[in-house]
């Protein structure tokens, strides 16, 4: 590639090990805030909640140029085309943090309670897929009254192309991303764009609902939501765990990471084998186009080994050491994986391809306001539209995420709609684009 006509954006800090202590030195500083018993920052986190404080200095960070998550050659209308470096936080956080987080939060649940929670779950992740399936069509719609150029294009280059890898992500993940790309074959050229939308307008919803985890009391009186099912499994979970509490020693902090790693290990290899499996037996997995590629996904299994392993060690003696705070633990993992997916938002990113991203928010709050009227309708909790939205825009990633967020013992309900997300993925993008590609003008 001709990188005369291009500009190095390169950030202050690229080695992975002071990126990942700044991380933490952010994370420090939040949870030495919140815990202060200074006035200032008793009121500042009584309106802002430390999870979100995680998740926004980290963007301030890549904001400024200190840290990001990939640097390279940008052209004239600052999209990143050339990748020359890029940073191992988040994989590290992803693949070896999550999946522990995951087990160490999942052995002590109560799988029966978790299945009380009853139908208002489906239902909410159901409503966030069909607001973006929706979504998509009516944004390009009414963006093309105004301005049919945005949302126009044809052949390879076509808008709506570059849109259903979109859906694809905020339905399912990157896998089912990667499945629009190679079905609808958009311009390549030109998805760097589509990866800017994707992240800006996600992350600004993903900030919104941890905004909206501090007024959750207001937001269920409004929505006049029966939240007992869900008091129900944190009360337990909470008994029980006081009921086995225990001054941790070193041994069990040992062990504690040891079936946590262990676990992780074995997902990987699990996952390795099973989706080369997979990829190599079936044509409809090792297919790009196809929309059962995504089980070829190595995330996605490892996902799903981890949180089943979790539930399969939460029946065995291996629950007692929640005594001793193996969901702390976990919950320390999750933070720093909340972290790590900070450092990815860049703020300047908003003013980029401005029209892409009117789309994206137009598509957003299409997808928002559904799930806010479905979930006044039958009387849902915020935590279920919360993780229902997740699941689907942020899947495996950011569904435990949020759902831990309410309480540690609710990160396995984030996993098991996410798993959904990845399944629906595929068939819900190709039908979001089907859509848009009625509506879309020619250009």
């Amino acid at each position: 590639m001709d990188t005369t006509q291009l500009t190095e954006v390169k950030p202050l800090f690229t080695q992975d090990t002071i990126v990942f202590g700044l991380l933490m030195l952010a994370l420090g500083f939040v949870f030495y805030t919140s815990t202060s018993e200074n006035s200032f920052w008793k009121k500042f986190y009584k309106y802002i909640p430390a999870l979100l404080m995680a998740y926004m200095l980290p963007a301030a960070l890549t904001t400024f140029g200190i840290i990001a998550p990939e640097w390279g050659f940008e052209n004239a209308e600052g999209s990143l085309v050339e990748v020359t470096g890029k940073s191992q936080a988040y994989y590290i956080a992803s693949r070896f943090m999550l999946p522990a987080a995951l087990v160490l939060m999942t052995i002590s649940i109560d799988l029966k309670a978790v299945f009380n929670l009853g139908w208002k779950a489906l239902a909410m992740f159901g409503t966030g897929t069909l607001g973006i399936i929706i979504g998509g069509p009516i944004a390009v719609f009414l963006i093309a009254l105004v301005s049919p150029e945005t949302v126009g294009g044809a052949g390879p280059d076509a808008v709506w192309r570059g849109l259903s890898t979109l859906a694809g992500s905020w339905i399912g993940g990157g896998a089912n991303q990667a499945a629009m790309l190679e079905i609808y074959e958009y311009n390549t050229a030109n998805y760097a764009g589509m990866v800017i939308v994707d992240i800006v307008v996600a992350n600004i919803w993903m900030a919104i609902l941890l905004l909206g985890i501090g007024k959750q009391e207001k937001i269920d009186k409004w929505l006049k939501a029966d939240n007992s099912s869900i008091e129900t499994l944190k009360e337990k979970v909470s008994s029980y765990a006081a009921s086995i509490s225990r001054n941790p020693t070193l041994a069990d902090f040992m062990v504690i990471l040891g079936i946590a790693f262990t676990v992780v290990g074995i997902a990987h290899f699990g996952a390795n084998e099973i989706s080369e499996f997979l990829v190599a037996n079936f044509d409809a997995v090792s297919d790009k186009k196809s929309a059962w590629s995504s089980f070829g996904s190595q995330f996605f299994w490892m996902i799903t080994i981890a949180t089943i392993l979790g539930i399969i060690l939460s029946f065995t003696k291996m629950k007692k050491y929640e005594g001793a705070g193996a969901s702390k633990i976990g919950s320390v993992f999750i933070y720093i994986l909340v972290a790590s997916i900070g450092m990815k938002m860049d703020l300047t990113k908003i003013v980029d391809n401005p029209g892409l991203i009117v789309v994206g928010l137009v598509w957003m709050a299409i997808h928002v306001a559904l799930l806010f009227l479905v979930a006044k309708l039958i009387r849902a909790p915020y935590f279920f539209l919360a993780v229902g939205s997740k699941a689907n825009i942020g899947g495996a990633a950011s569904a435990p995420v949020v759902a831990a967020a309410f309480h540690p013992s609710l990160a396995t309900v984030g996993v098991i709609l996410a798993v959904f997300g990845y399944v629906v993925g595929t068939y819900g993008a190709m039908l979001t684009a089907e859509l848009m590609r009625i509506v879309a003008p020619i250009t």
